[in-house]
């Protein structure tokens, strides 16, 4: 009884949602998958934990009247326990995203800080969508700036083994030119590694964070219902990151004006052939699987705004990261991790059905 009151308390069948927030930051840096990208999915599963340790201690008078079943109300775990459950998984989060790197850990500061300010200030207040659509977006930062955290410690030198670290001594026009060359592609790299995080990362960042903004709005009336606005505002939302999720991604290397141009301007696209046209029909699929997950149950709820429907629409809301979280990721080029997140729904699935995720 004990371990399911936690598992309720923790809303352990939202946990599926979390991982794919760092792969799909990941993909957005172009970087594959490293031992930084695992330290940023367990930082963030300890933050997420925390976050809903904390939600329900903060709301435990309010859970009294409307959920009275909920495990701090109905007295299966008490006030302090699930307080200092969130402290101690905050402080393990934090360490996680501390030996991913400073930028990891700054990044970290910044979700656990947003969490904390989330639960305790702003949940009630016009600032609590707000507060939520940051935290996702952070947690997809959190990913993008630990995966190659280590590769970007190591310095380009280490990379490049240019041999410039050989210790020789020699100052050779020839080694002169070396230096200069790679002092050259170093400062491009770093250009470009810059315009690909706004290009790629912030973008993927405001996605997910206009969708959790869209849900957290629907969740305000879960609890009475009654409210066709906010599932209909949030089924728009849901139409339009679908839309923006099919558009294709223009990397660093698409800024150029002349990209893709002849000698006329005219513009050339290569043509299409099966190694193109997979990633392009596994896109469509991760969206409109993104897009019915959400959409079909926000419908319900604008037409019949109702606690149950209401509440529905908020867990499609929720599971519908998970298709969303591998579109971005495949949008970027990661057909692997973009299917390696979905392949999470059907555990999700499973353990929704055990445990709610509201």
């Amino acid at each position: 009884m004990t371990v399911r009151a936690w598992a309720e308390l923790l809303r352990v069948s939202a946990l599926f949602t979390v991982p794919g927030d760092a792969l799909a930051g990941a993909a957005a840096t172009g970087r594959r998958p490293d031992r930084g990208t695992a330290l940023a999915v367990g930082a963030s599963l300890c933050l997420y934990e925390a976050g809903m340790a904390l939600n329900d201690w903060a709301d435990r008078d309010e859970d009294a009247v409307d959920r009275p079943h909920r495990p701090i109300p109905s007295g299966r775990i008490a006030p302090g326990a699930a307080l200092a459950a969130a402290g101690a998984l905050t402080a393990a989060g934090l360490g996680l995203a501390a030996r991913a790197g400073r930028p990891a850990l700054a990044v970290a500061t910044g979700l656990a800080a947003t969490v904390w300010a989330y639960d305790l200030r702003l949940k009630h207040t016009p600032a609590g969508p707000a507060a939520m659509a940051a935290a996702r977006g952070l947690d997809l930062l959190l990913g993008a700036t630990a995966t190659g955290a280590a590769t970007r410690a190591a310095g380009p030198g280490a990379r490049t083994g240019t041999g410039l670290r050989t210790g020789t001594g020699s100052r050779t026009p020839s080694g002169s030119s070396a230096a200069s060359a790679s002092g050259s592609r170093t400062g491009s790299g770093a250009a470009s590694g810059s315009r690909g995080f706004v290009s790629g990362v912030l973008p993927a960042a405001g996605v997910l964070g206009a969708h959790t903004y869209a849900v957290t709005a629907v969740s305000r009336h879960e609890a009475q219902g009654g409210s066709t606005t906010a599932p209909l505002a949030a089924l728009a939302v849901t139409a339009a990151l679908g839309a923006a999720a099919l558009r294709e991604q223009r990397g660093p290397g698409d800024a150029t004006p002349d990209a893709g141009r002849g000698r006329k301007g005219e513009s050339h696209r290569p043509p299409a052939t099966p190694a193109s046209t997979a990633p392009r029909l596994l896109l469509t699929a991760l969206t409109g699987s993104y897009f019915r997950t959400a959409a079909v149950p926000l419908l319900h709820a604008a037409l019949n705004p109702s606690p149950p429907l209401t509440q529905r629409a908020v867990g499609g809301g929720i599971r519908a990261m998970i298709p969303l979280q591998a579109a971005l990721a495949a949008r970027a080029g990661a057909a692997g991790s973009g299917l390696a997140v979905m392949g999470l729904v059907p555990l999700a699935r499973t353990l929704a059905r055990k445990v709610s995720l509201t």
